[in-house]
């Protein structure tokens, strides 16, 4: 090879190093991923700063419950891992609107000797738009993962404050059954006296430590129960099980919702996560269907290449290396805008079944909610105070002689039931709230929140006022 043979292979390599360099070059963004990658960069400041766990808030038993629903939303692992889900689907837009890597091709002819030397390039065009319907596809996709991320933060909140209230409450029903068991054992003492003078058998004392124990062993079943529903606490902040169960914060407080609204059902239909995350699976299905019917055009690859053995270099340009694709399966075209149809008709029959069950949703537990408090209502206004006087009228009467032990204890019994119905109708009244301001704000309930009916069960037994009703209540 002489010497200007070997310069001008040198310059053809230098030409086609230049190429290669392009693999390094940036496309242009879509508007829509712009828009990502902002919304991105907002959440990602908060969420996961440096692609770092934020330091978390300290829980104490004096921390406000949105110290708690903070240290969750930071800490779950299934909200983190729809966070990553949504972020990697950022990075597809990039990948659906970029053109293919370029190729460096190389050739050469050889006889007795080299008789040509042809570096060049080529790269793979596709049809104007294609690149652009894919990103738009990529995009909507993206907006579905974005609003799956904060259905996750949304059901969080929710399943922490599921367990706070439970666990609130149950500390109130054993407080009620403690008090029961207080006055159980003042009427024991009340039994002895009258049988110490005569005035009843041993009978009574007997059914007074039957009571007592009864109790007793009621109390203890709850206590035991506590255990669970720490664990449940500690899974909705996520922490393992190795990890120290928080103190349970000591003020209480209720869910805030204005239920007077005339507009609340309309706000939830337009603030819903779960529905906005299915109206973008039928942005991405519309998407789809322009793709598909793009698939009609032809594509590309363009290149040049250039003989550096000969004088004046020999350069080569399309029709030798470059190619075009012909769409002629018709047949596999029409499958393909079918397919994209059909995915959107599908999705936008399961964002009709999503609005139908949000508004079945939402009707039953706004039935649940007044339920409640009309039953807090009559529990507080006039059952509890006709089942304390009438609890003194029988201790009086039974010290009298004018009654047996067993009115006296069932007068008992009922403040008992009742004490326990107020605790039960209260823990279903916060539970209620907290699913309608799930509803409202994110995405219907029914799938992983309490289910109507279980709300005001705790400890296993269910409240002794609740009729039949939505749900099986």
């Amino acid at each position: 090879m002489n010497r200007l043979t070997s310069t001008r292979t040198a310059g053809m390599v230098g030409v086609f190093g230049v190429g290669l360099l392009l693999a390094g070059c940036k496309g242009v963004p879509t508007k829509s991923e712009q828009a990502a990658r902002q919304q991105a960069e907002t959440v990602a400041a908060q969420f996961r700063p440096s692609d770092h766990k934020p330091a978390l808030p300290v829980l104490r038993a004096d921390a406000v419950l949105s110290n708690y629903l903070t240290y969750a939303m930071l800490n779950q692992p299934s909200v983190e891992a729809a966070y990553y889900d949504w972020t990697a689907s950022i990075e597809r837009i990039t990948q659906a609107r970029s053109f293919p890597d370029p190729q460096l091709t190389f050739q050469m002819d050889i006889q007795n000797v080299v008789t040509s030397i042809m570096p060049g390039l080529m790269g793979n065009i596709p049809w104007p738009d294609k690149l652009r319907a894919a990103a738009a596809v990529a995009s909507a996709e993206s907006q579905a993962k974005y609003f799956t991320f904060q259905s996750a933060v949304l059901q969080t909140a929710f399943e922490v404050k599921r367990a706070y209230y439970q666990l609130y409450f149950l500390a109130e029903k054993i407080r009620v059954n403690r008090q029961t068991l207080q006055l159980l054992s003042d009427l024991e003492k009340l039994a002895r006296a009258q049988n110490e003078v005569g005035k009843v058998t041993l009978q009574d004392v007997l059914r007074a430590q039957i009571e007592e124990d009864r109790l007793r062993t009621e109390i203890a079943n709850l206590e035991d129960s506590r255990s669970s529903l720490v664990a449940q606490f500690k899974a909705a902040l996520g922490m393992g099980e190795q990890e120290v169960a928080p103190p349970i914060p000591q003020q209480f407080e209720s869910t805030s919702l204005d239920l007077t609204s005339d507009k609340l059902f309309e706000t939830a239909l337009a603030q819903n996560q779960r529905l906005k995350a299915m109206q973008a699976e039928v942005h991405a299905a519309e998407a789809s269907i322009i793709l598909a019917r793009k698939g009609r055009l032809p594509d590309f690859s363009l290149g040049f290449m250039g003989d550096a053995k000969t004088d004046p270099t020999l350069y080569r340009f399309p029709g030798n290396p470059g190619t075009m694709s012909l769409p002629i399966w018709r047949d596999k075209t029409a499958a393909q805008i079918a397919e994209a149809q059909a995915n959107k008709r599908s999705a936008q029959a399961r964002l009709s079944a999503e609005e139908i069950a949000l508004a079945v949703d939402f009707a039953e537990r706004s039935y649940l909610y007044r339920e409640a408090t009309r039953e807090l209502a009559l529990l507080n206004d006039q059952l509890l105070p006709k089942a304390r006087q009438s609890l003194e009228v029988a201790r009086s009467g039974y010290l009298a002689g004018q009654i047996d032990f067993l009115n006296l204890n069932d007068s008992e019994r009922t403040l008992l039931g009742f004490e326990l119905d107020k605790v039960e109708a209260a823990t279903q009244r916060e539970v209620v709230l907290a699913e309608l301001s799930l509803i409202v704000q994110g995405m219907s309930p029914a799938g992983g929140a309490m289910a109507p009916g279980a709300a005001g069960s705790i400890g296993g037994k269910q409240s002794s006022l609740k009729k039949a009703g939505p749900g099986g209540m």
